[in-house]
């Protein structure tokens, strides 16, 4: 089922929902959840930055009519997604979060990234910190970087997305990701690519060089634990955090052991409370101001 985006008189961007559509209501909640996130987080910097904000050129008015269809079922999107990439002409953009892939899905996309490099394809994939302990993963990145293309990870990303040519993007439409949105409208695909490129300069080269768990283990941790304080703070469940950072329930487990002990917290609750009452008081202090 397509959606309508129409220009209204004032230059905005009118997008009209099918009412029965629940999940391309489900997914564009979530491009607007990103958004609100972006933006707070460009307020953030601006407040903590007094240099000026450099804007970038107005970008091409969307196309007008349909922008957005819904895609069900795994194969339909397999077959819609392998669609686009074999018409791909320059770039590939693709967010893989929830920790490591299956080997055999990684074995399989080795020849098709091979063939698509060669072609002069760019290619960027952003993964999770959880990913540099997994061997699959790393053999497939050491590959893949041999080709030409680049791998970075972060501690967080919000949700997978696959950017093809700056033109065509795909994004889950539920939870299970057994539906999925096929985005075309020009305005919204430029926004997620600009949150692609954010992330992409907040993350990390892929040290594929380390063969140990333990080599890599410095660079991320404290990046995935600050993750996880932040998110127990915000009284995530474990599971919730756990499929959030890409990292095993138990894997998840041994870190807030850690950082209970750290703390000196004797069950999860207090844990959850003495962090919010030392970022708290880490704030007051740099505001100058009383915790209290």
């Amino acid at each position: 089922m397509a959606l309508s985006a129409v220009d209204t008189a004032d230059g905005a961007l009118t997008i009209t929902l099918p009412p029965d559509d629940l999940a391309c209501r489900d997914a564009l909640v979530r491009v607007g959840d990103a958004l609100g996130d972006l933006s707070r987080a460009i307020s953030a910097r601006a407040a903590d930055h007094s240099t000026p904000v450099v804007r970038s050129a107005e970008p091409v008015a969307p196309t007008r009519g349909e922008g957005f269809e819904t895609i069900d079922g795994l194969p339909e999107i397999n077959a819609a997604i392998q669609d686009m990439l074999d018409g791909v002409t320059f770039e590939i953009l693709t967010a893989q979060p929830d920790g490591p892939r299956p080997s055999v899905v990684l074995d399989d996309a080795l020849d098709a990234v091979r063939a698509q490099i060669a072609a002069g394809v760019s290619m960027r994939t952003l993964y999770q910190h959880s990913t540099r302990f997994d061997e699959p993963t790393k053999e497939y990145v050491r590959a893949v970087t041999s080709y030409g293309a680049q791998v970075r990870t972060l501690a967080e990303f919000f949700e997978r997305m696959i950017i093809v040519d700056r033109r065509t993007a795909f994004i889950p439409a539920n939870a299970a990701r057994t539906s999925a949105v096929k985005i075309t409208n020009l305005a919204v695909v430029q926004f997620l690519t600009d949150i692609f490129e954010r992330a992409w300069d907040r993350a990390e080269s892929y040290p594929f060089l380390p063969v140990r768990a333990a080599d890599a283990a410095p660079e991320v941790i404290p990046a995935i634990r600050g993750s996880i304080q932040k998110l127990l703070i915000e009284g995530r469940s474990d599971k919730e955090i756990a499929r959030r950072l890409g990292l095993s329930l138990r894997s998840l487990q041994a870190h807030v052991a850690r950082l209970k002990e750290e703390h000196g917290a004797e069950h999860r609750l207090q844990l959850g409370y003495l962090m919010g009452l030392q970022e708290r008081c880490a704030l007051a202090r740099e505001s100058g101001c009383s915790p209290a």
